[in-house]
């Protein structure tokens, strides 16, 4: 063996050892990427039935949502109906009841004002 056979062993003995070195990482990552595919996988399996649930939620939600309007309408109606009736009553019996007011205000300054007899006199 002459000297450039034994340093073309020795350069295949390196390389050799650094393909083994080099190929423990890649194994590694391997094993790595093998977990992460796993788990994207359990992950899309989950999401299916949650994005069911989610649209089942939705869908309800929005079936009471229309319920409230509903009543929130017809709240509104109502409230607008007592308003009519309150300016009604108010028109009907305010006005009476002031001219009711005035005239007693009336008879009593007038019942207030009126002189007494003087001590002493009769009247005929």
């Amino acid at each position: 063996m002459s000297g450039g056979d034994i340093a073309g062993l020795i350069a295949a003995g390196v390389f050799a050892l650094l393909v083994l070195l080099l190929a423990v990482p890649i194994l590694k990552l391997g094993s790595v990427l093998e977990e992460i595919r796993t788990s994207i996988r359990s992950l899309s399996d989950g999401a299916t039935p949650l994005m069911d649930e989610v649209t089942a939620t939705v869908t309800t939600t929005n079936q009471q949502l229309k319920k409230v309007d509903g009543i929130a309408s017809n709240v509104s109606d109502a409230s607008a109906n007592l308003s009519a009736l309150s300016s009604l009553v108010a028109a009907t019996v305010g006005s009476p009841l002031i001219k009711v007011a005035a005239f007693s205000y009336g008879v009593r300054s007038a019942l207030a004002n009126r002189k007494k007899p003087a001590p002493g006199r009769r009247s005929r």
